[in-house]
């Protein structure tokens, strides 16, 4: 099959030198390997581009012709098919406040802890998923908390909660770098009036500046946690 689209591409060389043939799943069941697996059931679609060139030699009578072909042969999405962006890590110097903060304010749910103590230090995993969902079993726990979307993983060097000199860069201050998280709420007044009452610290307030229903507000270590409605931002951009 793939012979056939070459002698395709072959022919649109005249007009360009980029041909794009895209594999339909009838198509690759049809190059099909007897015994081997069916690659419909690997990739629902693959996208083939091949990149024609030729070195030419001058012959005599037939003017240029191409002496060699060569063919670049790219899948598109094999790859990266089943990538997702699974965590985002935040060192912490008191676990205790991180959590009570992450989990009462802003209602997360820890999925799992892990301790080190070889090397001092543990970690916490959190996300917005039903507790009711966490498997009992570690060896079921594991797997499935790192196949979560977007979960918050909060990293305790043990002893930080005790050094009053310690404190994290939260990247908004020179020199800046990280800059926020942001949590999706369903009324930002509603969820940043339950902030002001229970001492969240405010960068930010939803009528603040020129950026209307947005806030941003601060964990226990300073960094900026912004607070957005999915709807209202289609009003900011």
């Amino acid at each position: 099959m793939l012979l056939g689209i070459f002698s395709q591409c072959l022919e649109a060389k005249a007009e360009t030198n980029l041909c794009q043939y895209q594999i339909t799943e009838s198509e690759l069941g049809k190059s099909r390997i007897p015994n081997q697996p069916d690659p419909t059931r690997i990739y629902k679609r693959i996208t083939i581009q091949m990149e024609l060139g030729y070195s030419a030699c001058a012959c005599p009578g037939a003017g240029v012709v191409p002496s060699a072909w060569w063919w670049k042969m790219e899948a598109g999405g094999m790859y990266h098919q089943d990538f997702m962006f699974q965590q985002t890590m935040l060192r912490v110097k008191d676990p205790k406040k991180s959590l009570d903060f992450y989990t009462r304010v802003l209602g997360m749910t820890l999925l799992q802890k892990f301790d080190f103590p070889t090397m001092k230090f543990s970690l916490y995993f959190l996300g917005y998923e039903d507790k009711n969902d966490i498997p009992k079993d570690k060896t079921e726990r594991t797997p499935w908390t790192f196949s979560r979307k977007a979960t918050l993983e909060l990293t305790h060097n043990w002893g930080t909660e005790n050094d009053e000199k310690q404190s994290y860069h939260n990247g908004n201050s020179d020199p800046r770098g990280f800059g926020h998280i942001g949590i999706a709420v369903p009324d930002v007044y509603k969820a940043c009036k339950r902030f002001e009452e229970l001492g969240v610290k405010f960068v930010k307030k939803p009528d603040d500046g020129k950026m209307k229903g947005l806030a941003f507000v601060q964990d226990p270590d300073g960094y900026w946690i912004e607070i957005l409605n999915p709807n209202h931002m289609v009003t900011l951009t």
